[in-house]
């Protein structure tokens, strides 16, 4: 049996194989056919800047427009596709462009409050209650869309382990 593709797009620091994708892989690997891209690579990001503003600048400086335009010409299947922070935004925007989407998970994924429009695939949105950039009840309401908050979590839930398991199994 063929098993169903999933990418993963990693967060704005990216890198090879960061520990932290290893839980998300090791729990859906059975499942799916995966393929994990670093963000960072997508965007044509410099890997010389380090620091978080840095690469966040450059991903809004034309970064996240050519990991869009990069992942529409990597992917031509449907897939379902999990993104993390700025990925998550990238995905979006990549399904708004005619990538081919059946589900997308976005956990962390900030700057989609910026967004007016959404895909036509099954979203959903996972944010820590204490992240200050997440959008607002109106934005979620506005664009009916349904939501779910990790309490006493910050931007950053999705670097545990046990969060990644309830992430995972809306999948399994």
């Amino acid at each position: 049996m063929v098993k169903p593709r999933l990418l993963i797009l990693s967060d704005l620091f990216g890198g090879e194989n960061p520990d932290w994708i290893q839980y998300y892989i090791d729990e859906l690997k059975s499942k799916f056919d995966i393929q994990y891209y670093d963000v960072r690579e997508l965007a044509n990001i410099s890997l010389e800047y380090v620091t978080e503003s840095d690469i966040h600048n450059q991903f809004l400086n034309g970064g996240i427009d050519k990991a869009v335009n990069d992942l529409l010409e990597l992917e031509k299947e449907e897939t379902a596709v999990l993104g993390f922070s700025i990925g998550g935004t990238i995905a979006w925007k990549a399904a708004l462009n005619g990538l081919k989407v059946s589900l997308l998970i976005a956990v962390s994924s900030t700057r989609l409050r910026f967004e007016t429009q959404i895909p036509c695939c099954e979203i959903k949105l996972y944010f820590g209650q204490k992240d200050l950039n997440a959008p607002n009840p109106e934005w979620f309401s506005d664009l009916n869309i349904s939501n779910h908050f990790f309490e006493n979590q910050g931007h950053s839930l999705y670097l545990e382990k046990e969060n990644a398991f309830v992430i995972c199994n809306i999948f399994l």
